[in-house]
Order: C-alpha cells, then sequence, then structure tokens
C-alpha cells in the first residue's frame, strides 16, 4: 500500500483543549527489549511524522523483575534532541496504590523517572477496588490538576456505569471530569466502544483511545503464544485465533497487511481522539502509520462492513464494560 502523503490529523482529547495525534506510541516493556539506538530512531520518526502523544505507563507489580520502559524512554526523548513542549506525555496511575495522599506520591515519582515536571494525560487503571469513593479520585485530580501536574485525565477500561458517576461528580464538584476512556477496540472486540451505553458518554464529550487493536499481536498472524497478552474479555481468543487465516486472506486482498487493516478499522470510530499501539522498529512504525491511507482509500463505511464478519464479542460482552 503507498505510503501515507496527508499530515498526521490531530483530534481534541474530550473537551480539554488539548490536541492530540490521531495514533500515539506505546510500550509494555517494548523499550525494555529494543537496542537502544534503534528506540531513538524510531522515536525521531514517529514525531517526523506526527505522532506527539507517548504513553509510557510501567506495567508491573510486587515479586515481578523491575522494568525501565519510562526511564529507557526519558533516555530516547534526550537522544533524540526533542523539546518538552514537542510531545505529550501519558501516565498511568494505578488505583491500587491509592491512599490517604492520594494519587501524587506514584505520579510524582513517575515524572521523576520520566524527568519532567507534568504529565498532559493520566490514565487512572482498572477499577478492581470496591472500597473506593469515586469522589475521593476526582477531587484529587482536581488538586493535581491545580499543582500543575496534569493536564487532563481518563481512564482504563471502566464501565459506562462508573464514568458516567465521575462525569456527575465532577460537574457537581465544579472541577474537569474524565474526558477520554482508553478501551480495547479491534475488529474482534467491539462490543463495550460501539455500545449504546458508550454512545451516551460519546454524546457527552468523552472520546475515545483504542487500544489492544490487533490482541496483542494475534491479529497480525503472532499466534505463537510466546507473546504477553491482556486479558480476554468474554473467553473468546480462541476465536480470534480461529479467524487469523480469514482475516489475513481479506487484508491480502486490499494489498494491506493484517495490521494495517486491524490499525485502520480503529479510526473509523466516530468519537476516536486516538489510536495506541506499539512499535518495536522504525519499519513496523512507518507500516502502521501508513494504515490510516486505507480509510481514505474505501472509506469508513465500507471498511466496517468488511470486517464485520471478525466482531467475536458480539453478544458475548456486555456493551456496558467490566
Amino acid at each position: 500500500m503507498p505510503t501515507a502523503t496527508t499530515p498526521l490529523p490531530r483530534r481534541e482529547i474530550g473537551r480539554s483543549g488539548i490536541h492530540a495525534s490521531l495514533f500515539s506510541l506505546g510500550s509494555w516493556h517494548t523499550y525494555d527489549r529494543m537496542d537502544f539506538a534503534d528506540a531513538v530512531a524510531m522515536l525521531g520518526e514517529a514525531v517526523d511524522r506526527g505522532v506527539d502523544l507517548f504513553d509510557v505507563g510501567v506495567y508491573s507489580a510486587p515479586g515481578m523483575p523491575p522494568v525501565f520502559t519510562d526511564v529507557i524512554f526519558a533516555g530516547m526523548v534526550r537522544a533524540a534532541g526533542l523539546r518538552r513542549e514537542e510531545w505529550l506525555l501519558s501516565s498511568k496511575l494505578w488505583l491500587e496504590s491509592f491512599g490517604a495522599d492520594g494519587f501524587r506520591p506514584q505520579l510524582e515519582n513517575a515524572l521523576m523517572r520520566i524527568g519532567v515536571e507534568h504529565s498532559d494525560l493520566v490514565i487512572l487503571g482498572d477499577l478492581r477496588r470496591d472500597d473506593l469513593d469515586l469522589r475521593d479520585l476526582v477531587l484529587d485530580l482536581a488538586r493535581l490538576t491545580d499543582a500543575g501536574l496534569i493536564r487532563t485525565w481518563g481512564v482504563n477500561n471502566w464501565s459506562a456505569t462508573s464514568i458516567q458517576t465521575l462525569i456527575e461528580i465532577a460537574t457537581t464538584e465544579g472541577v474537569a471530569g474524565p474526558q477520554i476512556a482508553q478501551l480495547k477496540y479491534s475488529v474482534s472486540r467491539r462490543s463495550i466502544p460501539d455500545g449504546e451505553p458508550f454512545a451516551r458518554l460519546w454524546e457527552q464529550g468523552l472520546t475515545l483511545q483504542a487500544s489492544d487493536c490487533l490482541e496483542g499481536g494475534v491479529l497480525a498472524g503472532k499466534i505463537n503464544g510466546d507473546r504477553q497478552i491482556g486479558r480476554d474479555p468474554g473467553d473468546i481468543r480462541e476465536r480470534i485465533i480461529d479467524d487469523v487465516p480469514a482475516f489475513t486472506a481479506l487484508a491480502a486482498s486490499l494489498d494491506v497487511s493484517p495490521a494495517q487493516l486491524g490499525i485502520a478499522f480503529t479510526l473509523t470510530h466516530p468519537a476516536l481522539t486516538t489510536t495506541l499501539f506499539g512499535a518495536s522498529s522504525v519499519e513496523q512504525l512507518r507500516a502502521n502509520l501508513d494504515a490510516a491511507a486505507l480509510v481514505d482509500r474505501i472509506g469508513a463505511a465500507e471498511l466496517r462492513s468488511l470486517v464485520e464478519p471478525f466482531w467475536a464479542d458480539r453478544d458475548v460482552v456486555s456493551p456496558e464494560g467490566p
């Protein structure tokens, strides 16, 4: 498929006034595994192509080996000679560590590791605790905003009901609420972002960050089982694996790779701000970014129709979300 020649669009994160690139680059331990010079070259290429939002949330837990993706990213930024105003930082905040001092201790630690003074966007991790007062979260994030430590915030894989509660609390308190929802969104997992509960949230100004759009590489044909892959809501991964040959054939008929077809699909969602993906080489980055050209070539409606048979979680996963 020819390389896209139009500039990479930028879209607003909710109603925050902050605009981010149509694609955002993340690392789930990716930079830990890359040659440093290759990682710097990839970062420079991303910025040259118009990518300006970088998710460097650290995924680790007690007892697991330490990870340094965010520290390595800080080195990449310095080596690439990027100025802070040239890029946007997205950080993760984990509810498991939310206590009497709020999010500030873990946020300050994250900022220290990256060597910056603020995060443009923070995403709250999965809501797994039932002892949290959501009002405490909203007010704590307002304090971090007032202190200049964050600019806006969103959530990762929360239910529509919980997000609506956050919005209502923020409105009552007169502070900013969530602006973006990071959700699994792919040709296989569509029920939640495309469902009616989230449609009501999109109407209120919340926007979407599509994540896990290739099912941890499965939709790109990497089905050998040696990759760390996220959760499997609905237990549909075997169905997704079974669909890979037909999905690959469809991509070939459109003169794109399976990865490009999967990424292009996410761009058809009307509430999308940005699609998050990881890349481990300049070549992979370029190919992923060129996926946008497919939507321009055949149109969003036609693309969505073509991939309809691969919607694996339809009537399996509740559109309300977790």
